[in-house]
């Protein structure tokens, strides 16, 4: 069990403990989350746990129903694909427009999260290499100008994480990620190479869904 003292509220403790379970591989999707067996086998009441509960339901790691209760979810091979389709979709028009217009400041923001995804990758810490990776995209979807296909980026990515949680790209060594493919695109930005953005970016997103498929196969 965590240092509860670490966690501002016991909600807080609720969810960082849920998530690392399901991290670690010691909650399975479908799995049924009883609010009771839950409050007791960490130490806190049932309102936290509820919290948790639709906090990582809002994340797209938790299905709740009513009258029936919580379960792990259980994205199928066909959702992540899916759901990459659209991403898929939406980034790359993002990055023809962020490529035309990026200025400075963007630039150094994804340059920014470049150098925190790294770190993340070198500490094999999935939360903060999350944060990077999300930092950076929304970063270039900013870039283009475009609020509200900003937002739909920023929206889809939050769906999108949930499946990176479920898979760990650190819990399989031989699969780690790395900075390759966005250190390219903040090229092609930076050159204002349209067509060589959108290329990489379609490229690095097939290559993402693409190891999703095998980690959620076993393969």
């Amino acid at each position: 069990m965590r240092e509860r003292k670490l966690y501002t509220t016991s909600a807080d403790y609720a969810y960082q403990e849920l998530r690392q379970r399901i991290r670690k591989k010691d909650l399975k999707p479908g799995e049924r989350l009883p609010e009771v067996r839950i409050s007791v086998e960490i130490g806190v009441s049932r309102t936290p746990v509820r919290e948790a509960l639709r906090r990582l339901s809002s994340e797209g790691l938790v299905t709740i129903i009513p009258n029936r209760g919580a379960t792990l979810a259980k994205p199928t091979l066909r959702e992540i694909e899916d759901t990459f389709l659209v991403r898929e979709r939406l980034e790359c028009l993002a990055a023809r427009y962020a490529a035309e217009r990026i200025g400075e400041r963007h630039l150094r923001r994804i340059e920014e999260a470049l150098v925190e995804e790294g770190k993340a990758i070198e500490d094999r810490d999935l939360d903060k290499y999350l944060e990077a990776n999300e930092t950076f995209h929304k970063a270039v979807a900013d870039a283009s100008g475009n609020e509200v296909l900003a937002d739909y980026v920023g929206k889809i990515i939050a769906r999108t994480n949930s499946y990176v949680v479920f898979s760990d790209p650190f819990y399989h060594p031989n699969d780690s990620p790395n900075t390759d493919d966005h250190r390219n695109i903040l090229e092609a930005l930076r050159s204002h190479d349209k067509k060589k953005c959108v290329s990489l970016v379609k490229a690095h997103l097939q290559r993402a869904v693409a190891g999703l498929d095998k980690m959620a196969s076993g393969a």
